[in-house]
């Protein structure tokens, strides 16, 4: 199973805590479809025949994009790609782009996957973080997806943010809970030093909310969702059974996937390539058929700290016998008494050979699976 991700640079305008790699200029967006094109026919060989069971469009925004230049991006990965035909395909889109002929149009590129950038249904937080869609926007677009046939949704919800009060996140998991999305992921806001937030915060017109309160608002969004009904399948994410996001439980279980775009990531279980996060010299360098990227090649202990990092974060747990048998690292040998300890203290339980985090545990996921590094 392989996976592939393209990154839509482009977004109308920067949400003050946003890092990842993006442009407000789309005056390029023709030639960026283009050349995204080519680094997929470039690519070609990459994921080595393996069968492509997700396609994952993310960004920026990718639901900037028209009707045709979506249809040359799918059509494209399957004329060169062996492409399941139960395949996962995603796309992310902001509520205030979803019109009804928008939704419409995306049924027929083949896109049978949204992921609805929300991040809160408060109109104060909203424009707080410099959105540009409001909360009744939020809940419409929802409904919208859903009339136009929409039957796999997910929603993006964030705690944390500075100044939210536990009563706004509250009513936040409630409206989420009312729109009943097959799946919810919720990040804890994290203030990045290149972003606004990040330059507001160092000259003190910004104050991050404390460790405590984004714990208090992550066990408040477990309670709330398990008791509806939703599995936490990995420490942000829920979904109803049979409903978790096959593209993200690609990345926590090592699958192959290849990142298209300036500032995507591809992997293939020996190396990790990373493009460059600059659009008119990834349009450049690919008008030349030149990939612009760098290649690190991953040692073991690379690759041991990598499959902690991510296995450790899900209900599925890390495979101690796969960690001795593939990287030779005897974990219950050299930290023995520290698993114990994560036992005693109810913060993990071995099973069928698995080192699995409690509820409690896996609030602690990065900091235990750090501890267990190589």
């Amino acid at each position: 199973m392989a996976g592939i991700y393209i990154h839509i640079p482009f977004c109308r305008q920067a949400c003050y805590y946003c890092d990842f790699h993006f442009s407000t200029n789309t005056s390029r967006q023709e030639e960026m479809v283009d050349s995204l094109c080519r680094e997929i026919a470039l690519q070609r060989y990459y994921l080595q025949g393996e069968p492509i069971q997700t396609i994952y469009i993310g960004g920026g925004t990718p639901s900037l994009l028209t009707q045709q230049q979506l249809i040359l991006l799918m059509e494209q990965i399957h004329s060169i790609f062996p492409v399941a035909q139960d395949a996962e395909c995603t796309l992310e889109a902001n509520p205030d782009d979803l019109s009804m002929e928008k939704l419409d149009a995306l049924q027929r590129t083949g896109i049978n996957r949204l992921s609805l950038g929300i991040q809160s249904f408060n109109d104060q937080l909203l424009q707080q973080m410099n959105r540009l869609h409001n909360a009744r926007q939020a809940v419409d677009a929802f409904h919208r997806a859903r009339q136009a046939g929409f039957v796999n949704i997910s929603i993006d919800l964030i705690y944390a943010i500075p100044g939210e009060t536990t009563s706004q996140w509250q009513k936040d998991i409630e409206q989420a809970l009312t729109l009943k999305p097959e799946h919810i992921s919720s990040y804890s806001l994290t203030i990045e030093e290149k972003t606004v937030f990040g330059r507001w915060a160092q000259i003190g017109k910004l104050h991050p909310e404390p460790d405590d309160t984004a714990a208090h608002h992550l066990e408040m969004l477990v309670d709330y969702l398990t008791t509806a009904g939703y599995e936490q399948y990995e420490v942000s994410n829920f979904a109803w059974p049979g409903f978790y996001s096959r593209h993200n439980s690609s990345y926590w279980k090592q699958q192959s996937y290849l990142g298209i775009g300036p500032g995507a990531h591809s992997y293939n279980k020996e190396s990790r390539q990373f493009n460059i996060r600059n659009n008119h010299r990834y349009i450049d360098a690919l008008q030349q058929n030149v990939i612009p990227a760098e290649k690190e090649v991953l040692t073991v202990p690379d690759k041991i700290n990598e499959y902690l990092l991510t296995t450790l974060r899900t209900q599925w747990g890390t495979n101690l016998q796969k960690l001795e048998e593939e990287y030779g690292y005897a974990i219950q040998t050299k930290h023995g008494g520290y698993i114990q300890a994560l036992i005693d203290r109810n913060l993990a339980r071995l099973e069928a050979n698995h080192l699995l985090l409690t509820r409690k545990g896996r609030m602690l996921a990065d900091k235990i699976a750090s501890d267990l590094f190589q």
